[in-house]
């Protein structure tokens, strides 16, 4: 997990765009050579002869953009069949000054042919016309989180994982995030409210606030973030404070050289030593020891690198086996991935230190556990079940994976409070962590704390008594069963009092949060379940859509309004349209007569698509003159092209302007929130 960094503020990120250190020049004029680098897999022997020359000029040409459809099984697939269908036919036979460009193709072995692969490079993607279409469809798929942009082998770690809805999930090394919302969909996949949950963990504060921005679209009352370095993550407590969980599975995503990443970031060519894989090699091996601790037997950990070299990867899983011994074991996962081509793992390799100096086992200054295991521990470790992805193998980055499953449990250890650290004393961890261009920081920066985000909140996790009298009156007036753990309603202030937003988490991480205030740095958990409004109204609290995938299965019909598809297309068009309009227009009258007898508030509208598309369920605003859909801008975009064909086109920053299919405007203004 290489780290990257940008420090540029105020530039205009679009989908696809690759951001490096050398702006002025293009890809093709960067150098992209190293010697050492050369000398050291060559030596390495994992690249037969015939394929270096490929794997070399892979290594030095750009990553292709690569993305994955998400959601539910339904909603996957309609915006699956809308880019199938809509976009990839404009996009096959294209050329572009004079060549023709490849088509998108799917990613052979990610599930349900949800992976994609464009193999185009960004000037394609701005200047040509239909490819530029495509981008501003995964530009706001991507804003409501129907797309994930991802690269393809940072995909493959959580689908070997195998989450399950009840499991429980520790990701040590989380930041940015794509893998961790892998497992959260995984977790979410049969349903709304699974009963495992996700503990997404970053030793650097700041990527831990900023880890909430790329997971809170997924709007899940099972994800938890916490900050700690995760070579000494602490016990977690559970209800009786006595024991501690054991999760069924966990991800080592650990920081690592990242010269698997080379092709999206350059300064690896230029950095590139020994030295990085030697200096963090124990760091892994204490991530990976400690990851195996949390988990429980039975259960499955991967760990994965996107770095090659085998001081990162299979050096530091055979000391994890050489400690636990029969108590775990690799998993072969041939069965797995089908169409992934792939290498197996390595038991011999030789050992460079940092003057580039070729070492022995026994040589003074080197650490033992970097050198290949014995020929007894080779028979035994079987390492050749290890994953190992080249560049060349199918234009992709490289990366390293290893699934291990616990056969039994550790000797226990002595239960210890663990300090919260201060964000600035992080531990070890931090001082091995890679920057986003995948070299060390220097040791200034580690020492400086950094300023956390603008939105960053570090208020306490206050729960709040189900029979509050604010509480009361929403229960009450949108018809909320008694199905829902209704304990589970929590504000972020010192006060512990409902005065703005009203959030929610699933039962197992209310108990996990009450049980361990005192040993967690928890940043971020729950959804926005209510938010304070107008208080001239019967009730002032209105249900967020953040909650809506669980409240709408609690909820009854009293504020609930069905509409048709025409209906639905006025509300999307029009901000505020009056029920007198409505009515004139004979849209849905039934759905006029159920607004007007409904008190001014919050309310919401399902709307049935048919058997093979995903019902609608959102919410509206119910005025005495008027309704409004409460649909942020980008959603509002997403649900006219994906539902209806009109598509929209940004001309300003507060307008745009909307066409249909036909290329016809629609003069309508897209509603605001």
């Amino acid at each position: 997990m290489a780290r990257r960094r940008n420090n540029k503020r105020g530039g205009r990120k679009t989908f696809g765009a690759r951001d490096d250190s050398n702006a002025q020049k293009n890809w093709a004029e960067l150098v992209k050579e190293n010697e050492k680098w050369e000398k050291y897999y060559k030596d390495l022997g994992v690249i037969p002869e015939g394929e270096w020359d490929t794997f070399k000029q892979t290594c030095q040409a750009q990553l292709p953009l690569t993305f994955r459809i998400t959601g539910s099984r339904k909603h996957a697939h309609e915006v699956l069949q809308l880019f199938e269908q809509r976009h990839l036919p404009s996009l096959t036979n294209v050329e572009f000054e004079g060549e023709l460009i490849q088509p998108p193709k799917n990613l052979p072995w990610y599930p349900e042919h949800l992976g994609w692969q464009l193999d185009v490079s960004k000037q394609v993607i701005r200047k040509n016309e239909q490819f530029s279409k495509t981008q501003r469809f995964l530009v706001v798929e991507n804003a409501v989180g129907n797309i994930s942009r991802q690269e393809a082998v940072s995909m493959i770690p959580p689908i070997v994982l195998e989450v399950e809805p009840h499991h429980t999930v520790l990701d040590m090394c989380a930041a940015p995030g794509s893998k961790t919302a892998q497992l959260i969909e995984a977790l979410h996949a049969q349903n709304d409210e699974p009963s495992g949950f996700v503990v997404a963990n970053d030793a650097d504060a700041r990527r831990s606030h900023m880890l909430v921005h790329q997971l809170k679209r997924l709007n899940s009352a099972n994800l938890i973030v916490v900050n700690h370095d995760a070579q000494f993550f602490p016990r977690i407590k559970l209800n009786d404070g006595k024991s501690f969980l054991k999760f069924d599975r966990v991800l080592c995503d650990v920081p690592c050289s990242g010269d698997g990443t080379m092709r999206k970031n350059v300064n690896v060519w230029r950095d590139w030593s020994t030295a990085s894989g030697l200096g963090l090699h124990t760091v892994q091996l204490n991530i990976l020891n400690r990851g195996l601790n949390l988990l429980k037997a039975g259960g499955r950990l991967v760990y994965s690198t996107c770095s090659l070299n085998p001081i990162e990867n299979e050096a530091v899983v055979a000391a994890a086996l050489r400690k636990w011994g029969d108590k775990i074991k690799l998993v072969n996962c041939d069965d797995k991935l089908p169409g992934l081509i792939r290498s197996r793992g390595i038991s011999e390799w030789p050992v460079y230190d940092k003057a580039f100096t070729k070492k022995e086992k026994g040589d003074e200054g080197t650490i033992e556990s970097w050198f290949p295991p014995s020929e007894e521990e080779k028979s035994s470790f079987h390492l050749d079940n290890c994953i190992r992805v080249y560049p060349h193998q199918q234009n992709t980055g490289g990366f390293f994976i290893t699934v291990f499953e616990k056969l039994g449990e550790e000797p226990a250890e002595p239960a210890k409070r663990p300090q919260i650290p201060d964000s600035k004393e992080e531990g070890p961890e931090g001082k091995k962590l890679k920057t986003e261009n995948g070299s060390a920081p220097a040791p200034a920066a580690i020492a400086k704390k950094e300023k956390l985000p603008r939105d960053a909140n570090e208020e306490p996790f206050v729960f709040l008594d189900p029979n509050h009298a604010e509480l009361e009156k929403c229960w009450k007036f949108y018809g909320i069963d008694d199905k829902i753990d209704r304990s589970c309603c929590l504000v972020r202030n010192a006060a512990g009092e409902p005065t703005r937003v009203i959030y929610t988490v699933c039962s197992a991480l209310k108990n996990l949060i009450q049980s361990n205030e005192d040993r967690l740095k928890i940043i971020y958990s729950g959804v926005k379940f209510l938010v304070s409004q107008r208080s001239d109204i019967e009730c002032s609290w209105r249900i967020q859509s953040e909650s809506l995938p669980i409240m709408k299965h609690h909820m009854n019909h009293q504020r609930v309004a069905t509409t048709n598809m025409e209906c639905f297309k006025m509300l999307l068009l029009e901000s505020f349209p009056k029920f007198e309009d409505i009515e004139s227009s004979h849209v849905d009258d039934g759905f006029v007569q159920k607004m007007k007898e409904l008190s001014a508030g919050c309310a919401f509208i399902a709307v049935s698509r048919g058997e093979d598309k995903e019902s609608l369920f959102l919410p509206v605003w119910n005025g005495s003159k008027c309704v409004n859909l409460m649909v942020c801008k980008e959603e509002t975009q997403e649900l006219l092209y994906r539902v209806f064909g009109i598509e929209t086109i940004a001309k300003e920053a507060s307008k745009s302007e909307k066409k249909n299919e036909n290329g016809e405007e629609l003069k309508e203004e897209t509603p605001a929130a």
